[in-house]
């Protein structure tokens, strides 16, 4: 009994995965999560994370040990004979332990911090943009599937047209009102649709085989996919991240130009070592003693050959130069807008004009189904207009398909 149960279970999931389906908002979502290259995200933030541990180290106490052991040619002697003073050795010996602790740099490291934040950010934002520009090979493998799918469904409605057709002609055939070749006609007509249908399937696999690697998830052959219905706003505003991206590159110059305005603000150290030596710090003890010293530093670069303004004029060069990248991208982004709504506003028209043919094409069809029964032609000639009336639907479904493209591409390139 429960295996039963088991197999009408697996039988009423059957048709649920059979008739999966996918939209092209999906693709999108996928190819976002995951493509790749949409790794890189996650591995530009922990890298950033380490840089910036790094720089944060400029904080934290500095530790050094060093040690020596010199012998020297000559040391120094007090020329006063009563003073019963032994020379040094001319072999000297030192070891010394350092600290040293910023006190003041005028927030440079700070500064330097923001430099990665703002670096992080233009990075992770290139892989949005690269990661962006793949939807409109989405869209051109969508559509492409979608008109396969479109087709086969216009190839079954001509074969079941035929089918129903054929059973007529063989009738008439066989009661002499039609000649004896015409059923032969209509059986090698639908021979050749089977052609097709295998031709179509065969495209079809391949477009799906290929959208499925790029967004990186399981498409069957038996998928529905969904006749997307896209509106598009005719308006210039533009939101492509490309025009984040350059407004990150500008953040990330200007926080540049704050650390090089830094640069030559004065440094204020605390330092303090620890030693052990022969002499230490009193020149007159010729043995080994500990000693220390501690104290403050200031460090100030007070003239610096104008370099530090000169760096700051080449940064500025460099956000004009992403000022003037930015204007470039906008003027072709509007080229392409436009040239995407006449596209759009053309195959409107020819829909229209592929509407009254197939209307035309019907009423001719009737009149040669008509004719057929009585005989007066042949199953050639109404199998030449049945073909014209499928090609021309088939046309207009291509052109449909081809509008909801061009649509499509029209809102990628919009953003």
């Amino acid at each position: 009994m429960k295996r039963i149960l088991l197999f009408l279970v697996i039988l009423t999931a059957f048709p649920a995965i059979a008739q999966q389906s996918i939209t092209l908002e999906e693709c999108y979502n996928s190819v976002t999560q995951n493509y790749p290259l949409a790794k890189q995200s996650s591995l530009l933030e922990t890298q950033n994370t380490l840089e910036a541990a790094v720089i944060s180290t400029a904080k934290l106490p500095q530790l050094s040990l060093d040690a020596q052991a010199t012998y020297q040619s000559d040391v120094i002697e007090i020329p006063i004979a009563s003073a019963n003073i032994d020379p040094l050795n001319k072999d000297q010996y030192r070891a010394t332990f350092s600290v040293n602790q910023l006190i003041y740099n005028g927030g440079a490291t700070a500064a330097s911090l923001a430099i990665k934040s703002a670096e992080l950010k233009s990075k992770q934002k290139q892989v949005e943009v690269s990661l962006y520009q793949l939807r409109q090979q989405i869209n051109q493998l969508y559509f492409s599937i979608l008109l396969a799918q479109e087709s086969n469904l216009l190839l079954k409605s001509k074969q079941t047209q035929l089918e129903a057709k054929l059973k007529e002609v063989s009738s008439g055939v066989k009661n002499g009102i039609l000649l004896p070749s015409s059923d032969k006609v209509l059986e090698a007509e639908l021979l050749k649709i089977g052609q097709q249908f295998k031709e179509i399937e065969s495209n079809k696999i391949t477009l799906i085989e290929t959208l499925s690697s790029l967004i990186k998830q399981p498409i069957y052959a038996s998928t529905e996919f969904k006749n997307p219905l896209i509106e598009i706003h005719l308006q210039n505003e533009l939101i492509r991240p490309e025009l984040e991206l350059f407004q990150y590159k500008k953040d990330e110059i200007e926080n540049s130009e704050n650390l090089i305005s830094k640069q030559n603000v004065p440094k204020i150290l605390g330092f303090a070592t620890g030693g052990y030596g022969n002499p230490g710090l009193n020149m007159l003890d010729n043995s080994f003693q500990p000693f220390y010293t501690a104290g403050v530093k200031l460090h100030w670069n007070v003239f610096d050959w104008n370099a530090n303004q000169k760096q700051r004029q080449s940064l500025a060069i460099n956000k004009d130069i992403v000022d003037n990248e930015t204007e470039v991208f906008k003027l072709n982004t509007t080229i392409e807008l436009n040239k995407q709504q006449r596209e759009i506003e053309k195959i409107e028209a020819i829909i229209t004009s592929d509407e009254a043919i197939i209307n035309l094409r019907k009423e001719v069809l009737q009149m040669a189904d008509s004719q057929l029964k009585n005989g007066v032609i042949t199953s050639s000639a109404y199998i030449t207009e049945l073909t014209n009336l499928y090609e021309d639907q088939n046309t207009l479904v291509r052109h449909e398909i081809q509008l909801q493209l061009a649509k499509a591409n029209y809102n990628v390139i919009k953003g």
